[in-house]
């Protein structure tokens, strides 16, 4: 008689993570607001996604690259201008953009109008650098392009030398 091996009773299911409309973590980044709706610790970090808040009229980051994680970016509504090397392309609602590791880019909303979009991060390294930033401004420093930079380094994120 051959007898199959038992599995684990105590062996749960995945869990199931439901994020509300006014739930998750808000990290606000002067004119920028943004919720974390997943930081990766429902999906082995594979996975991080967040919607943000771009106020009119606001500058991102210096353009930068990194070294580990794609970077997607999906626009709900308004336009948000992406810098990719030396080209814009003005993304509006319904665009997807997606960086792959080692792209130059930064993003801005440069319109008289709030942009919202959705952005993930695969894996989920990335969502430690906001809330890095989140406490410089906290701490009562300015988010100045330097430190801006410092802080990406912490993350396998290198400014895009040479470009705007």
């Amino acid at each position: 008689m051959i007898e199959t091996a038992k599995t684990s009773e105590s062996q749960a299911d995945p869990a199931v993570s439901v994020v509300g409309p006014h739930e998750g973590e808000t990290i606000v980044l002067g004119a920028t607001r943004m919720r974390v709706l997943e930081d990766g610790s429902h999906t082995g970090h594979r996975l991080a996604i967040a919607e943000s808040v771009l106020a009119p009229r606001t500058q991102g980051p210096p353009q930068h690259r990194h070294g580990q994680h794609d970077e997607g970016f999906y626009i709900i509504s308004g336009t948000v201008r992406f810098t990719v090397g030396d080209e814009n392309h003005d993304a509006t609602a319904g665009t997807l953009v997606m960086v792959p590791p080692g792209a130059p880019h930064t993003f801005a909303n440069p319109t008289d109008e709030p942009a919202v979009m959705l952005s993930t991060f695969t894996p989920d390294l990335y969502v430690q650098y906001f809330r890095d930033l989140q406490e410089v401004l906290a701490s009562g420093q300015p988010l100045t392009p330097q430190t801006n930079i410092d802080t990406m380094s912490r993350y396998a994120t290198q400014p895009a030398t040479g470009l705007a």
